[in-house]
């Protein structure tokens, strides 16, 4: 990037430009307020200063009348910061740093001359024509004196101008060589000219002692912090998710590094999630191909075995081998419409009729479903239901379905002897439903992940339960199998009616609990999740 284009250099210069604009703006003021007050001359009127020029003129001309007056006047009078001329009976002018004057002071000047008059004033009966000549008239055709409060000349006002004092006059040998007449206000060039240098060193001073400190303390800082934001956002365009920018201060830097960093948060989030899903994606495909390919492979090898013309088998041994074959094929179409199934729940598919349905109800078809497997399993089952939980509002086929998978794992992990208790309470905001066994338990590295799909726990840990299994089923027979989706379809059916499932575990005492908010509309359809 050009270094113009830089937004640092374009804030800097426009300062700098800015600094120097107002600088100058106050040298003007500066030299226009000195003109009109007339503040020039410190410590004399500019009457005064006219005599005393005009005293040391007469006594240079009467020393040597051959003397150059114009350089004489720029070397004594440089110094002055207040303009003069005099001008001479032979009809030079001699000036001190102006060049220009009013013409109603050079026409007064020559007036002057013209009289001849050596005295401190003009005559009064020697009033000025417009064209500078004397005439008899008086002072009221246009030009007349003023007085001070002394008694004494203080001012000439000559065609609506006002000049605080008339002309000195010049005087050699008893003859009037010339005068000198000082401006009452020094004009605006002149005085420009005179502070110019001084104004500009001090200008140029300002604007390099106001160009390091801004730099120091403005653009600097900024310019740290922008480079410092700038590194994270290549870092995180390159990859790196942990890239921060720096949120120190308040300021619209902070503001816009504090929005880069939850930019980068939520990044980083969505990159952990996404890799986690992808895991899961992986381990889901690795866990769908093996509960696939084992049944396939089994049937596979005893059609293999039923087709080998050498071998010869008794009816017995090949009823049994078709009998197994069908076990695996229902095994398989199970797994497959688990899958199925779950993929429609998850993906907010199908609809649910949701209305009041009586507990006691489901509670009564879930027992009716498993009352011979908990007879053969020699465990009793058990209903509560607390006031005020009569009824839940759900779709009774879905949370049926979701009762009975938790049954069926209960009773298939309850101890012989022992009771699976269904428990229904309420509280002001929601009904609870409950499955509860005294079983082995469920370790507690294995509660985060009973709802996973096709998860399977380690049989070497504390409470692992006896095949090996973390306590994930789909209410089957535990003869033909499970397909290791019962509890993540469980999940999906609560949260599909907005609610949660959880569970609790210790040894002896293993609560699986639903948890349905109250306040639906009965009757009511609910499309997707």
């Amino acid at each position: 990037m050009r270094w113009y284009r830089s937004l640092y250099w374009r804030i800097a210069v426009g300062v700098v430009a800015f600094l120097a604009a107002m600088l100058v703006v106050q040298a003007m003021l500066f030299v226009w307020a000195v003109s009109q007050s007339g503040r020039s001359l410190q410590g004399q009127s500019p009457g005064r200063f006219a005599m005393t020029i005009a005293l040391d003129l007469s006594n240079l001309l009467e020393r040597d009348p051959h003397a150059d007056l114009a350089q004489y006047v720029r070397e004594q009078y440089a110094q002055y910061e207040h303009p003069f001329f005099a001008m001479m009976s032979d009809g030079r002018l001699i000036t001190s740093g102006s060049k220009s004057f009013p013409e109603p002071l050079l026409r007064l000047a020559r007036a002057r001359l013209e009289r001849g008059d050596i005295g401190r004033g003009p005559r009064l009966d020697g009033a000025l024509r417009p064209d500078g000549a004397a005439r008899p008239e008086g002072p009221r055709a246009g030009a007349r004196e003023s007085r001070d409060g002394r008694g004494g000349p203080s001012g000439l006002r000559f065609g609506g101008d006002r000049f605080d004092r008339i002309p000195s006059a010049i005087v050699v040998g008893g003859q009037l060589a010339g005068v000198v007449v000082v401006p009452t206000q020094a004009p605006f060039g002149f005085l420009l000219g005179r502070y110019a240098p001084m104004l500009t060193l001090v200008a140029v001073g300002v604007l390099v002692v106001g160009t390091v400190l801004t730099s120091a303390l403005i653009f600097s800082p900024a310019r740290r912090r922008l480079r410092a934001l700038e590194k994270a956002a290549q870092q995180l365009g390159a990859g790196d998710l942990s890239a921060r920018a720096p949120e120190r201060g308040g300021d619209e830097i902070a503001a816009v590094a504090s929005a880069f960093n939850a930019m980068a948060t939520d990044l980083s989030a969505r990159a952990d999630a996404l890799a986690a899903s992808d895991r899961l994606r992986r381990q889901l495909l690795a866990d769908v191909s093996h509960e696939l390919n084992t049944p396939v492979t089994a049937m596979r090898g005893y059609l293999e075995t039923l087709t080998m013309p050498e071998l010869t088998l008794d009816e017995g041994t090949r009823a049994r081998y078709l009998a197994i074959i069908g076990d695996e094929t229902a095994r398989l179409e199970r797994l497959i419409g688990d899958l199925l199934e779950l993929a429609r729940l998850e993906g907010g598919g199908g609809s649910l009729h949701v209305e009041p349905v009586a507990v006691d109800q489901l509670f009564a078809r879930v027992t009716a479903r498993h009352e011979r497997a908990s007879a053969d399993a020699g465990v009793q089952l058990r209903t509560s239901i607390a006031a005020g939980a009569e009824t839940v509002a759900c779709d009774r086929e879905r949370m049926e379905q979701a009762l009975q998978n938790l049954a069926a794992n209960a009773v298939r992990h309850a101890p012989t002897g022992t009771a699976v208790g269904l428990v229904a309470k309420a509280t002001a905001e929601d009904v609870r439903l409950a499955v509860e066994d005294e079983g082995d338990g469920i370790a507690p590295a294995h509660l985060p992940h009973v709802f996973d799909r096709f998860y399977k726990a380690d049989a070497s840990r504390p409470f692992a339960h006896r095949s090996g299994e973390a306590r994930q089923g789909d209410g089957h027979s535990a003869a033909t199998g499970g397909s290791g989706l019962g509890l993540s379809i469980v999940k999906a059916i609560v949260e599909r009616h907005g609610g949660s499932i959880t569970v609790r575990s210790r040894p002896g005492c293993t609560v699986f609990e639903i948890t349905l908010p109250r306040g639906r509309t009965p009757g009511t359809t609910r499309a997707g999740g």
